[in-house]
């Protein structure tokens, strides 16, 4: 590391982190980025659909940040537990939080705690071979599984459980959930949206893709695609985004296509709110209240309970109604929002008082919103606060002495540095290239921990 250089902790290695870290390497600090886990890269290993691996590609971008000379790795170091927010800010002049929002919002629904009630969350990380979601179990024995929720997480639920096995088999999906997966018995996957198609929240990429898939169909139907006046007239307004109109276009093309037989199903719902989630031991059924569209206060349009319901059968629900940020240390928080207190991405007091020397960037800055790309510009206005603050004398001044590695080392002897983790890296690859697939995920941390230890520190 480069002396004389003012540093930075990174909190946070997926996307958010690494745009950040990479900004302000090219501004002149040197750059520690620490995450929780040995292995880096956040939502993009862990959230990504493991059947679309070129939105993985992004690496290589972090992979050129990390070979900069005045950045370092510090990995299997948890903020909170292992370091202090106070022992971050007496050794960096910025800090900054890119945490994300792991925690789920809750339906708040009688029957939410049955076993087979889940957090879409949980069964991504599950999938995708996350150490701390490695151990969860999904019962997959019954014939029909719910998704709430009307965005990309949804739709990429629904999609992995109606994959055939020759589908998954050359992805790096983890291998206790190609097992179990293959095993599964759903044959039915319904998507519930609270409001019509015209506000559904997919992107026409993940969309158009279930149109594709190999064993199902997808099933939309005619009726839901008649809008109601006031979402008609917002589509051919000023105000509705090409994604939407694109959206309506797509699943009016899959309302008019025949079933071709397929051995499962996808089914989209709209105007559709759980009301309770039934059964004695597990779930057993869903209650499922109809809405209609409704324009409120300044044109803003929103769904309204009619009073009609219907209870659909299934074994299986998964709630995928947005996330929110879990308190971390003392750093100020904002219960309500679920995100770090900040204003334009400097952190502040309960008062407003914006502190010094720390910042956040990505979905724990302003919420679980865009996609991986949007928080490169997410990074680059808060990297323009820091240094702003630089400028003006405004970052923290550290006061302890010494590089913070020789801290970092006191607290996690055995903590995963870049080169650790490229021995990580290429363990994975080389598990995966017999079998034709990216990789095979280790998901144990103490083996991870113990392959990258044979990596030299710097």
């Amino acid at each position: 590391m480069s002396a004389g250089k003012p540093r930075a902790a990174v909190v946070g290695a997926g996307p958010s982190g690494f745009y950040t870290a990479g900004q302000l390497l090219a501004e002149g600090f040197a750059v520690d980025l620490i995450d929780m886990l040995p292995v880096p890269f956040g939502l993009v290993r862990f959230g990504v659909a493991p059947d679309h691996p070129k939105i993985k590609n992004v690496t290589r971008v972090y992979e050129k940040t990390a070979a900069h000379e005045d950045f370092r790795y510090f990995g299997g170091v948890t903020l909170g537990e292992d370091i202090t927010r106070k022992d971050l800010l007496e050794r960096y002049e910025a800090v900054v939080y890119c945490t994300g929002t792991s925690a789920d919002n809750r339906l708040g629904i009688d029957g939410e705690d049955l076993p087979g009630s889940h957090a879409a969350t949980e069964f991504v990380a599950w999938y995708n071979g996350h150490p701390h979601y490695a151990d969860r179990q999904f019962d997959l024995s019954a014939e029909r599984a719910v998704v709430v929720g009307n965005g990309n997480v949804a739709i990429d639920v629904a999609r992995m459980l109606v994959l055939d096995a020759d589908e998954l088999a050359p992805t790096d999906t983890a291998d206790h959930a190609i097992e179990a997966l293959s095993k599964s018995n759903i044959k039915e996957v319904i998507l519930l949206g609270r409001r019509g198609p015209a506000q559904a929240a997919f992107t026409n990429p993940e969309l158009l893709e279930l149109g594709e898939l190999q064993r199902a169909d997808v099933i939309v139907d005619p009726a839901d695609l008649e809008l109601d006046a006031a979402s008609e007239a917002w589509l051919a307004s000023d105000e509705a985004d090409a994604t939407s109109r694109k959206n309506v276009e797509i699943l009016r093309e899959y309302a008019q296509r025949e079933p071709t037989g397929k051995s499962h199903r996808v089914v989209l719902k709209f105007l559709s709110s759980p009301l309770k989630i039934i059964g004695d031991e597990k779930v057993e059924a869903i209650e499922v209240g109809h809405n209609r569209i409704q324009a409120g206060e300044g044109g803003a349009l929103r769904a309204v309970a009619t009073g009609e319901s219907e209870t659909i059968e299934c074994g299986l629900v998964f709630r995928s109604i947005g996330y929110r940020g879990r308190p971390v240390d003392d750093i100020p928080f904002e219960p309500k929002r679920g995100l770090i207190r900040n204003v334009g991405g400097r952190v502040c007091d309960d008062a407003g008082q914006t502190l010094a020397g720390e910042y956040c960037v990505g979905w724990i800055k302003r919420g679980p919103s865009g996609v991986i790309g949007t928080n490169k510009k997410d990074a680059t206005d808060t990297v323009a606060r820091i240094i702003e603050d630089r400028d003006a004398g405004k970052l923290g001044v550290p006061t302890a002495e010494g590089d913070p590695i020789d801290f970092i080392s006191e607290r996690v002897p055995h903590f995963t540095s870049w080169e650790g983790w490229g021995l990580i890296d290429t363990h994975e690859q080389g598990l995966g290239e017999p079998q034709g697939r990216p990789r095979v995920k280790l998901i144990d941390v103490d083996e991870m921990t113990s392959i990258a230890a044979g990596a030299a520190r710097h």
